[in-house]
């Protein structure tokens, strides 16, 4: 179901102004900052695994715009409890549907830069897991 353009403002600007995680996260397994050439927005998306591999939490804190700032607060809301395999596997298509794709599309990598960089993170980590489990 697609939300009408009225909706999806209403959706962005309620993650906007009452952000889910916004914020640090002490002892993360992951944190990295990303941003697009060109644009001003800068996130940093922290995370933090359970003992099953699955993301217990998920945090972001930064400076940007309307659309850069509430999709931070949706991915860490959606990116909770997943696994790095789950995480991999969310799209750019499917986060600007959730968020308003008529909104959004005119300002895709405002929309991404969270996603992106959550899913860059989550790689780099899964890899060193993987290359600690084969040494050991």
């Amino acid at each position: 179901m697609s939300m009408t353009r009225q909706e999806a403002i209403e959706f962005l600007l309620e993650h906007y102004q009452h952000p889910y995680h916004r914020g640090t996260l002490e002892d993360a397994d992951i944190s990295l900052t990303g941003g697009s050439p060109g644009c001003a927005d800068t996130i940093t998306m922290q995370a933090k695994f359970d003992e099953h591999g699955h993301l217990q939490e998920v945090y972001f804190d930064g400076e940007g715009c309307t659309i850069s700032m509430a999709a931070a607060s949706y991915v860490s809301e959606l990116a909770e409890g997943k696994t790095p395999e789950e995480i991999e596997a969310l799209t750019f298509e499917d986060l600007m549907d959730a968020l308003g794709r008529e909104v959004v599309m005119t300002r895709p990598t405002c929309a991404t830069t969270a996603l992106g960089t959550l899913k860059q993170g989550v790689h780099e980590y899964h890899r060193k897991k993987q290359a600690e489990a084969s040494e050991a």
